[in-house]
Formats: structure tokens, sequence, C-alpha cells
């Protein structure tokens, strides 16, 4: 498989070969690990990038069940699934968005940001799906005690393992991209924020055993996510069309709300009912009061931050609307007043001076003296 992008050869391993390659190096090493799995003597070593580690059987009445905790050896995972993010990546980029970029027409900065967002709508729809179904067939949704019962849950099904390794690889995934799609210097800043936060709190999660509460609170920050870039890809193809941030604006709100609220029952309350409230790294336990308290505070400070950033969004696109409005007012005024019809005087003029219908110029009229 090879992507376009061949016009030039670049020399081995240079800035421009890693920029425009990266995918291709990705994918062979890929296949290399997918060939390994064929030889027995090579496919222990390759399950250890495939599949999630430490594994452990436990008895049930129904038989037995697999369960797996995190460790060291989940990096090795993660830096598998970050190639596989870099492929998709660059399928994407090569195969859709590029071509509707042709059709569209865009400027170089709208360019930049439709293909931020069309990556973005992609990879929240896919998770937000898949969260879902995770959510679902553990029977998170219909029992809203297990966020917080029989805490720490150090062991997680197979799914939910995978799912957290998944996240964790493509937010890392986004580090390299950054470099490798040329993002401009002064959008740096913006994207380390916004790809440092959901690490943050993605491996917050993982490794506090809060998985349960993380897939909750990741489903309605994808959601919220999913609807303010396809309100963007919508703008950019048509700049009158603002109905979905209006939506956006109301879900993210919302959003918002329901993480604090989740956030204060499960931390606050919920954990505060487990027997066990002793610290302890190799148990997985963190539900003592201090550590609870700083989980909370750190989340109930980034909602702050983000409702912060909304605020000001939404006060600068009233701002731009307002002048906006004012420009076509007085537009709309300077037209009405060139089209008034001009009082002439009956004749016509000639070097400036008024003539008569006859030719001869009108006589000007004596005043009486006093």
């Amino acid at each position: 498989m090879a992507f376009r992008r061949r016009a030039k050869s670049y020399p081995l391993f240079s800035q421009e070969f890693l920029i425009h390659n990266h995918a291709d190096i990705g994918f062979c090493l890929v296949l290399c690990v997918l060939i390994a799995l064929m030889f027995e003597a090579t496919a222990k070593t390759a399950f250890l990038f495939i599949l999630p580690q430490y594994n452990i059987t436990v008895p049930t009445a129904d038989g037995e069940l697999v369960h797996y905790r995190y460790g060291l050896k989940d990096l090795i995972t993660i830096l598998f699934y970050v190639f596989i993010a870099i492929i998709l990546h660059m399928v994407l980029q090569d195969y859709v968005l590029d071509k509707i970029n042709r059709r569209l027409h865009l400027s170089k900065v709208k360019h930049s940001k439709f293909n931020e967002s069309g990556q973005l709508v992609a990879f929240h729809l896919t998770s937000m799906i898949w969260c879902l179904y995770v959510v679902v067939t553990e029977g998170y949704l219909s029992n809203p005690r297990s966020w917080w019962e029989n805490y720490p849950h150090v062991f997680l099904p197979f799914q939910v393992k995978f799912f957290y390794l998944c996240q964790l690889a493509y937010w890392l995934h986004a580090l390299p991209e950054l470099y490798f799609q040329k993002v401009r210097k002064e959008e740096i800043p913006r994207h380390l924020r916004y790809i440092s936060f959901y690490l943050m709190h993605i491996a917050g999660a993982y490794l506090l055993n809060l998985t349960r509460l993380g897939l909750i609170l990741l489903l309605l920050q994808y959601f919220a996510e999913f609807l303010f870039h396809m309100a963007r890809l919508f703008y950019f193809t048509d700049e009158n069309n603002e109905k979905l941030f209006n939506a956006w604006a109301v879900v993210f709100v919302v959003t918002r709300l329901f993480t604090l609220t989740l956030s204060v029952l499960v931390i606050g309350f919920g954990l505060d009912r487990v027997e066990n409230q002793e610290f302890n790294i190799e148990k997985g336990n963190f539900s003592t009061l201090s550590s609870r308290m700083f989980v909370l505070s750190l989340v109930c400070l980034f909602q702050a931050w983000l409702m912060w950033h909304f605020i000001r969004f939404q006060l600068r696109r009233w701002r731009e609307y307002r002048n906006e409005q004012s420009a076509r007012q007085r537009a709309a005024a300077l037209t009405k007043q060139q089209s008034k019809p001009v009082k002439r005087e009956s004749g016509y003029h000639e070097n400036g001076v008024v003539k008569a219908e006859n030719g001869t110029s009108p006589r000007t009229k004596k005043l009486k003296s006093p």
C-alpha cells in the first residue's frame, strides 16, 4: 500500500523525507509485526504489540472470564497503535479530505482548519459509537451504581482496556502529526493544550482505576466535540450556515453541567462509601480524601477553564455579528442615499451656468430698493 504524494524524491531520513513518507514508514513497521505472527519464534513477541497484556482468568459460576490489568507492557501496545493511527490519518487525508478541499477552493487558513475538523469528526464519531457500545454491553448505563461500587476496578474487560489503549494511542499520534502536517507555529500551543488535556484525563482515569466514570465522561465530551467540528465543516462550505453552532452551544453547556454533576456524585459521594479508604498503589486503591479532593478539583478547574473559553468564543462571535450587521446597515443607507434623484433647475447647464430652454441665460430679478 503506497500513499500518494510522490512528486519528488528526498534524501533518506531527511526532514522532507519524513514529512512526505511517514505513513509509509509506519505501514512497513506494522507489516513487519503482522508478518512476525506467522512464525512461531517471533509470534510471542508480536503479540506484545497487538494484544493487551496482563490478562488474568477469573472463575465464575458460568465458566471463566478473562480480565486485564495495566502495566508497563501497555506502552508497547500503545506504540503499535500509534503507527496504526498515523496510517489511518493519512488514508483519510489523501482519499477523502484532499478531494473535498479541491472542490471547495478554500483559503490556506480555512484549508488547515477544515482538515483538522475533518479528522476529528471521523475520530469523535467512531469513538462515540464505540464508547456507547462498551458502556451498554458492560451494563454501566443501566446500573450507575457500578461506577463506584467494588472500587478499585483493577480488573478490566478486554474491550474496556483495548478502548483506553486505542484512545491513548490516537492522542499520542497527534503529537508527531503537528510536525508532519506542518502546523503553523502560532497554532502549536493551542494544539498542545488540546492534546495534553485529553491525554491527562484519559491516562488519569486509566491509571486511577476510574475507567467506568471515564467512559461516561468521554461519551459526553466526544458528542459535544463532534457537534462542534461538524458545525465548522458546514460553516466552511457555507458561511451563512451557523445553526449547528447554536445546537453545539446548548450541548456544550449541558455537557459541562453533567460532567461536574457526575464527577461530584462518583468521586465526592460514591467513593466516600467504599469500605477500604487506604492509599495502596499495589492494590490500585486511591480512594482517600486527599486524592479524591485533588482529582475533583482538577476536574472542576478544567470545566471552568472550558466555560471561560466558551464564553469568550461566544462574545467574539456576537461582536463579529454586530459589526457585520452595522456594516450592512451603513451600506444599505449609503445605497439608498445615492439612489435619490437630484433636483436640477429648469434648462440645462453650460460651463457652470444655467441656460434657458432657448439658449439664453435666465434674467436675474431686480430687487426693489426699500
